[in-house]
């Protein structure tokens, strides 16, 4: 009596069954690994929008309150923190979506100066010496009412400690794959869109200074000083071509003319008038409503980091609401998932204590220190 023993085509034959097998199995694991990340995902997109709608109706409620002199209380802010994506992670086969565009191009300071030129037939005066523009930036921002550790601390903060008069955001170290994140220049880190709304609302200001500083000057200086007076009432006529609002300040200083605005900060003499003029402005603010004591340096940076309105909330809380309320509060979504500064001090008082230990270490570098010298 003989066994049966399967041939060669049939042991084929059942492990090509049996691969096929592992294949829908593998298949089927993988869409219930796709199905499940793109429910977790969902879900968290769901809680995310909602969490930052609330953010967004919150800061209606305040600043309809600020509007009416009314005092503004704990629960007038989000008490949690944005949500957190906790589910699977992403599918290694999940299908490709269409790629984004590529990121828009951010000008830089050759951009600034080739506008100035081709629009306003205008080259910045560049200081010889990174101490010229120093000197001429604490004699501004002391004359106009800001101490000096505002000013040197606010300094080392915006721009490290060693960062120089033309420095750019993105730009602060000379690596390869360097590149400008904004358009934000200088001691300060003005944006292109703060160069136009100052010219627009102090330009008259800027030149009454510039020519008192002229008329104590004779020859050849002189002449070059006035001849940048003119640019300056050019400049101040075209941003007041659009109302006086951020929104269309904003658009304006994205055209290529308005991006010739935005070199006057390289310039020795109007610069540090534009920088010193941004801070001032948030003194001034916090005074005319109510405000009656010194701001801290890192009072003042709040005002100049998150805006003037949501800086005063953050300068005027009491210490148990520093404690409890979020940072999220006072961004909106795009520029809080874009500041690691604030998500990792995510209340108020670790924010304010992280910038202020900024300041400590960074009004150290010798850049600072040549600042606090100038004043």
């Amino acid at each position: 009596m003989s066994s049966y023993e399967p041939g060669a085509y049939t042991m084929a034959l059942a492990q090509e069954q049996m691969s096929d097998t592992l294949s829908v199995v593998q298949e089927v694991h993988e869409d219930q690994q796709i199905d499940q990340y793109l429910r977790a995902r969902q879900k968290f997109d769901d809680d995310n929008n909602r969490y930052w709608r609330l953010i967004i109706e919150k800061r209606r409620i305040r600043i309809a309150k600020r509007r009416d002199d009314q005092a503004l209380r704990i629960e007038d802010y989000v008490l949690t923190q944005p949500p957190v994506y906790t589910g699977p992670p992403k599918p290694a086969n999940l299908p490709r979506v269409p790629e984004q565009a590529p990121p828009t191009y951010v000008p830089v300071i050759a951009d600034f100066v080739k506008s100035a030129a081709q629009y306003f037939n205008f080259v910045p005066e560049r200081p010889q010496h990174e101490i010229d523009y120093k000197r001429e930036y604490a004699r501004v921002a002391s004359s106009a009412g800001l101490t000096k550790e505002q000013v040197v601390r606010i300094f080392g903060f915006e721009s490290g400690g060693n960062g120089t008069y033309d420095v750019q955001a993105g730009l602060e170290y000379a690596t390869p794959r360097a590149q400008a994140i904004n358009t934000a220049l200088g001691y300060n880190q003005l944006l292109n869109t703060n160069s136009v709304e100052l010219m627009a609302e102090y330009g008259e200001q800027f030149v009454r200074v510039l020519e008192r500083k002229a008329s104590s000057l004779t020859g050849m200086p002189r002449r070059l000083l006035e001849n940048k007076i003119k640019v300056v009432e050019a400049m101040v006529q075209f941003c007041r071509t659009v109302p006086d609002q951020w929104g269309e300040h904003d658009k304006l200083a994205n055209t290529p003319k308005g991006l010739g605005v935005h070199a006057m900060i390289l310039d020795v003499d109007v610069g540090p008038l534009l920088q010193a003029q941004k801070l001032v402005n948030s003194v001034g603010f916090a005074r005319n409503r109510g405000y009656r004591g010194v701001l801290t340096a890192a009072e003042l940076e709040m005002m100049n980091l998150t805006g003037d309105g949501n800086g005063l909330e953050i300068v005027m809380m009491s210490q148990a609401m520093r404690n409890q309320v979020p940072t999220a509060n006072f961004f909106q979504q795009a520029g809080y998932g874009r500041n690691p500064v604030a998500i990792r001090n995510n209340v108020v008082a670790k924010l304010i204590a992280a910038t202020d230990a900024k300041m400590d270490k960074e009004d150290k570098l010798q850049g600072a220190r040549d600042l606090a010298a100038a004043f």
